[in-house]
């Protein structure tokens, strides 16, 4: 069995005997009262390609789903979803993934990581602002119904921070490390709590540099990539973008704006 529809039943969880379709590859499950995905369920679904949770009422993902690394498109509209799992964003075939009419808030970071997605649909959700995914190569990109909105920006004048020993160190191994540095790459393999501190940096979107503590986050209005298809009326989109000093700060673009509460 190659194929399967469940949709328009009474289902509760996506039932644990589908791990046993070792070949199946496409799964249609919409219509149904899904909330919960059976343990182990994603762990024999390898072939699949094609998952459809359309209108049900799903409010979590679990983190197994990463596991479908044959997974092409993933449709979940119509459900009650406030976030999505990291490890989503780690299925390397994804072309398509759709979440509209959900109650998400946020997108996971990560989704940068999926350099195959074609197709993003995120409409009528929550989401207040999104991650940097300028790289991915989308072709179609709908995020209308969400509160992505210019503010009235506020001006403040904020001295340079004082940097703490850790952030100073972490700093200077992270930048050294980007440098192939090759004293400290040998180094850092002895020490799992320094790796452990360092995995948690981010990239100054200013200047480059590898930092540790978000001092300020921003908001980057973006116009759309000319190649997607997109609702009409959407002409900026609002990026998350982290920065590591005010210096910095001050050196942005007129379309980076800080987040803060007045």
């Amino acid at each position: 069995m190659t194929a399967l529809n469940l949709g328009n039943n009474l289902l509760e969880e996506v039932p644990e005997e589908m791990k046993y379709l070792i070949s199946l590859k496409k799964l249609h499950l919409f219509r149904n009262k899904i909330h919960r995905f059976a343990s182990g369920v994603c762990d024999g679904l390898q072939s699949l390609i094609l998952l459809n949770l359309n209108n049900n009422q799903l409010t979590w993902i679990p983190g197994e789903i990463g596991r479908l690394k044959n997974l092409r498109c993933l449709s979940i509209n119509h459900n009650q979803l406030a976030s999505i799992p990291r490890e989503l964003c780690f299925l390397e075939n994804l072309s398509e993934l759709q979440l509209n009419y959900n109650q998400l808030v946020c997108i996971p970071k990560e989704i940068k990581f999926l350099k195959k997605l074609q197709k993003l649909l995120l409409a009528r959700n929550s989401i207040k602002s999104l991650p940097e995914f300028q790289d991915l190569k989308l072709r179609e990109f709908y995020c209308e119904g969400n509160p992505l909105f210019l503010k009235q920006p506020a001006t403040a004048i904020k001295q340079e921070s004082v940097w703490s020993l850790q952030e100073i160190t972490s700093r200077f191994i992270m930048n050294q490390l980007a440098e192939k540095n090759p004293f400290l790459m040998r180094a850092i393999k002895w020490y799992p709590q320094v790796r452990s501190i360092i995995s948690q940096g981010r990239k100054c979107a200013i200047c480059g540099k590898f930092f540790l503590t978000t001092w300020l986050k921003c908001v980057e209005f973006v116009p759309p990539s000319k190649n997607w298809k997109i609702s009409r009326n959407l002409q900026l989109v609002p990026l998350q973008i982290l920065i590591c000093s005010y210096k910095c700060f001050y050196q942005r673009n007129p379309n980076l704006f800080g987040i803060g509460q007045v």
